[in-house]
């Protein structure tokens, strides 16, 4: 856990996510932003999966995205919110119709427990997950449990700057901490990874006020989850008092932005032959950091 703060209630977050799952997809805007960002990626990528995992799909928007791309895979889209994939399933038939290509498949399930065998999946695709777990250690294990070797993990996650603005108006110990990219970088290799590589970019994102910031959270299902937060960030007093305490952000055009660092990984499962012989030579994988700065 980051920063020895209050544990992530996974209760709380999961009722959060719940309740937001009809209003999620178009109040996520930062998230479909970033698996936007990451698709673009993978065409840097040499992979040609079978077996798709999408850990943390929600409505499933690049589980589709996927199995477009990458058209003899069969996707997993797989939630811990049984409401967030009753809509992935409404927009998965959609897809079908329009494309004539076989839906994802919808699992319910903890990313720190997969319901799937070993060397089974080409591909694990995490966007904006890993942030909602205390330890990522437990997930990133499964993740490399999952893959076949040589499969690809790609993955973003929130750094610890984002929504500085929110968290000096509302107080530490109602807005998440955020693990280090370096921190993640030796998780990688302690799951068993093989050359990972990290990089961030820092983003503002633009808000016409602050209250569209404070709606598009709550209607993403995206508001305090700690267990010592009384109250997240509801009440309408609090938020008035938030409100006010945001305005002094705001730029001279009325306009509010908020902070977001995002942190983006990669690593591969090696060949078992490979890690073998690595073992043997009691070698260590070396980490690479590409930081990159974007406003």
């Amino acid at each position: 856990m980051a920063s020895g703060r209050a544990p992530i209630d996974r209760r709380i977050a999961r009722r959060r996510f719940e309740r937001a799952a009809r209003s999620y997809a178009r109040a996520a805007r930062l998230e479909a932003e970033i698996g936007a960002r990451m698709l673009e990626r993978l065409d840097y990528v040499r992979v040609a999966p079978r077996r798709i995992l999408d850990a943390g799909a929600g409505p499933a928007r690049e589980a589709r995205a996927l199995a477009a791309r990458y058209r003899g895979a069969a996707i997993i889209a797989l939630d811990f919110s049984l409401a967030m994939l009753r809509e992935a399933r409404r927009g998965a038939a959609l897809f079908a119709a329009l494309t004539r290509r076989p839906r994802p498949r919808a699992v319910c399930a903890d990313v720190e427990r997969l319901p799937l065998a070993d060397r089974s999946i080409g591909l694990v695709w995490s966007n904006m997950l890993l942030h909602w777990l205390d330890e990522p250690l437990a997930a990133l294990r499964e993740f490399h449990r999952v893959l076949e070797p040589g499969g690809l993990l790609m993955f973003s996650m929130l750094g610890p700057d984002s929504l500085k603005e929110l968290r000096q108006a509302a107080g530490r110990e109602r807005v998440h901490d955020f693990v280090d990219m370096h921190d993640i970088g030796d998780r990688l290799v302690a799951a068993g990874f093989a050359t990972p590589v990290m990089d961030m970019e820092m983003l503002k994102m633009k808000y016409v006020a602050a209250e569209q910031l404070l709606d598009d959270l709550r209607q993403s299902g995206q508001t305090s989850a700690l267990s010592s937060a009384p109250s997240g960030l509801a009440g309408r007093s609090f938020r008035a008092r938030l409100i006010d305490a945001l305005r002094g952000e705001r730029k001279p055009g009325g306009e509010f932005y908020a902070t977001y660092e995002i942190v983006y990984g990669h690593a591969w499962k090696a060949d078992e032959k490979i890690t073998r012989a690595s073992d043997s030579e009691k070698s260590v994988a070396p980490l690479r950091f590409v930081p990159r700065m974007h406003k």
